[in-house]
């Protein structure tokens, strides 16, 4: 079972920036894809950005492109979503999330999830 743990969530003003984290508590991380997928509030589940495990492979939604940046931290076992220019759309619970093997857009198949943290952009 791979325990994901994400933090960096917040209030901020639109325009401004976040950097979230996650830290996965697995030796295996090099064999997961890893996802950052968001809620907001009356929405369905949209997948933000995913990196497979080497980090080659990659997927950003077109809402984030140019805004969001997502890294991974192999050494680490963590991946990072850089958010700047942020805007009340992006307002959501984000959810960090792995799967074996290569990165899909098919949420249910991301096999582990962390509990989420709260981002907020105020207009």
């Amino acid at each position: 079972q791979v325990q994901l743990v994400e933090s960096g969530g917040g209030l901020v003003q639109a325009g401004e920036s976040l950097r979230l984290s996650c830290t996965a508590s697995t030796q295996y991380f090099t064999a997961y894809a890893m996802a950052w997928i968001r809620q907001a509030p009356g929405k369905e589940r949209e997948l933000v950005a995913a990196r497979s495990p080497s980090g080659i492979g990659r997927y950003d939604a077109e809402s984030v492109q140019g805004r969001f940046a997502m890294s991974r931290d192999n050494a680490n076992s963590a991946v990072f979503l850089q958010m700047n220019g942020l805007k009340p759309d992006d307002t959501a619970v984000y959810y960090c999330a792995a799967r074996s093997g290569a990165i899909s857009q098919r949420l249910d198949s991301w096999e582990h999830w962390g509990q989420g943290t709260q981002v907020t952009v105020s207009s």
